[in-house]
Formats: C-alpha cells, sequence, structure tokens
C-alpha cells in the first residue's frame, strides 16, 4: 500500500515504544523496542533512532491515549489527561516535527492498529470493522471505508460500563477515572491486582479467565449492537491466545442470543472475532501508513 519511499513508524504504547523504518510490514528495514519511561527518555531514545537513519520523506506516530488528533485543533499532538505519570500534555507531533521537519502523520495507537489491519491484515476489503487490544490497558478504533474514526476526539471504547454483579466480581475496578468501566475491570492492570498475579501467568483452568471472557463478551456485544461490524479483530494479549480467543467467541454468541440475523455472527463466529493478521505489527504497520497519508497531503 505504501510503495516505494522510506517511511517511520513510531508505536508509542503505555508500556513499551516501538520505532521502525521500511515501507511497509513485510519491509522493515530497521527497528528498534524500548520502555516507555519518561516523556524526555523515551521521546530522546526515539529521535536518536531515526537520526541514524537515511532517506526518510515522513513520520508516522500512533500513541496511547486520550490525545487530540484533529489537525485543526490547536492541541493536535498532544497527549491530554492520562494517568500514565508525566505524560498528560505532552505534544509529541511538536517535539517529532521540530526535531525531522518531515510530514507527520498522528492519531491513538489502536486506530493506527486498525488501519494497519486494513492495509495489510485482517481488515483488507472490509467496510466496518473495529481493532480491539486488551493488554496492560483496553482500547479500540473502528475503520470505516478505510478511513479511521473520530468525532470529538477518538472513540475510548476501552471506559464502556459493564454490567458489574458485585456478588460474583467484588472487585471495586482500577480505572482512575470510572473504577469498573471495561478498562477498570478487564485490562491487565485489573487482572493482576483482582487475582495477584500477571494474566500470562495464570492458569486456562483458573476462574480469571471465564470472567475476563464474560466481561469482554459484554463490551462485544455492545459494539456490535451499536457499529454492527463486519468483523472485530482482538488485539493485545487476549487476541493472541487462541484458547481465550474461542472462549470470547462463545461467550459473545451467547451474550447476542441470535439476535443478530447474520450466518456470519450465528454460524461462523470463528471468522468474526479474530486476531490480528499482522500479529504484533499491526500498530508499527498502521504508523507507516499514516506516514504515507502525510506524505501525499
Amino acid at each position: 500500500m505504501t510503495g516505494s519511499y522510506l517511511l517511520g513508524g513510531i508505536e508509542g504504547g503505555g508500556t513499551k515504544f516501538v520505532c521502525a523504518v521500511g515501507t511497509g510490514p513485510d519491509d522493515i528495514q530497521a527497528e528498534i523496542r524500548f520502555p516507555t519511561t519518561t516523556p524526555e527518555e523515551t521521546l530522546g531514545r526515539a529521535i536518536e533512532f531515526f537520526s541514524q537513519q537515511e532517506g526518510i520523506t515522513a513520520l508516522g506516530v500512533v500513541c496511547f491515549g486520550p490525545l487530540d488528533p484533529n489537525p485543526r485543533s490547536k492541541k493536535y499532538g498532544e497527549i491530554l489527561s492520562t494517568p500514565k505519570p508525566g505524560w498528560s500534555g505532552v505534544n509529541i507531533v511538536r517535539i517529532v516535527e521540530s526535531a525531522f521537519h518531515l510530514p507527520i502523520g498522528f492519531d491513538t495507537d489502536v486506530n493506527g492498529a486498525a488501519l494497519g489491519e486494513y492495509c495489510w491484515g485482517n481488515g483488507v476489503d472490509l467496510d466496518v470493522f473495529i481493532y480491539l487490544t486488551i493488554g496492560t490497558g483496553i482500547g479500540g478504533g473502528v475503520c470505516v471505508g478505510g478511513k479511521v474514526l473520530h468525532g470529538l476526539l477518538h472513540p475510548e471504547m476501552g471506559h464502556l460500563p459493564l454490567p458489574h454483579d458485585k456478588k460474583i466480581d467484588p472487585f471495586e475496578g482500577i480505572c482512575a477515572f470510572h473504577k469498573d468501566c471495561f478498562e477498570g475491570l478487564a485490562s491487565g492492570v485489573a487482572m493482576e491486582k483482582r487475582w495477584g498475579m500477571p494474566a500470562k501467568n495464570l492458569p486456562l483452568d483458573h476462574p480469571a479467565w471465564e470472567l475476563e471472557a464474560q466481561y469482554i463478551a459484554h463490551a462485544m456485544t455492545s459494539y456490535i449492537y451499536t457499529l454492527s461490524p463486519q468483523r472485530i479483530i482482538l488485539g493485545g494479549g487476549v487476541g493472541q491466545r487462541p484458547d481465550i480467543l474461542k472462549l470470547v467467541q462463545q461467550k459473545t454468541h451467547a451474550c447476542l442470543n441470535n439476535y443478530i440475523n447474520s450466518p456470519i455472527v450465528q454460524d461462523h463466529m470463528e471468522t468474526y472475532i479474530v486476531a490480528p493478521g499482522l500479529g504484533n505489527m499491526s500498530g508499527v504497520a498502521g504508523a507507516l501508513a499514516l506516514a504515507q497519508q502525510a506524505l501525499k497531503k
């Protein structure tokens, strides 16, 4: 999709940054990954990496939020109120642009992943689909007609209110803003605090997974009713575990209770809720696609 122009991409996550140079996910010519620490240290390492590359024509930046992706806004490129210490008010676009003076494309990390999947992954040829990531936090991007959905700012799919039966799950939730929203109940941080160990260490037969899949299924049901996506791509740690993905498919099917009159949902849930086609490359691929879009403006 991107052609032969050499592009730079930054995927800024709450846990780690990924910086890459190439023309697409099948042509990554240089790459570096490092932990997300302070803005000064983290962005400094990104700038140092790209300073050592030659021939880059544009940069795409996708980042954790909430942020301001509206080019007409005075706060365009800025991370807004985030629980990530030290990052609120940091304007990533301004910092990167002042370092390189190149065209810059900018969006949320999950919107970037959705765009990457549209160009090269499991969203190719779809008119409407959702990319949802469940990891340290929870976020989602919606792709409509090849463009990611914006509005006032961008969708905050991780902060959807969910049914919370406190007799079954007395855990109060960890969201700094809403306590027991989707992210507050089902993110990686929430799972670790509820069960006392990282989700990756929980055995498959642990009751954590039944509860986790149920929360995800409730969220999926709301997204399906509201947006009628042709597919949901589930990324993050959950999307990369086939056993948990299957459990989510089963519970979402049960929650829908045959209300959606589509054979894709009723009979082929295994092809409706799927893992990313690009694996863990969706976000950085989307950053490269944003760089290409910026080059064309």
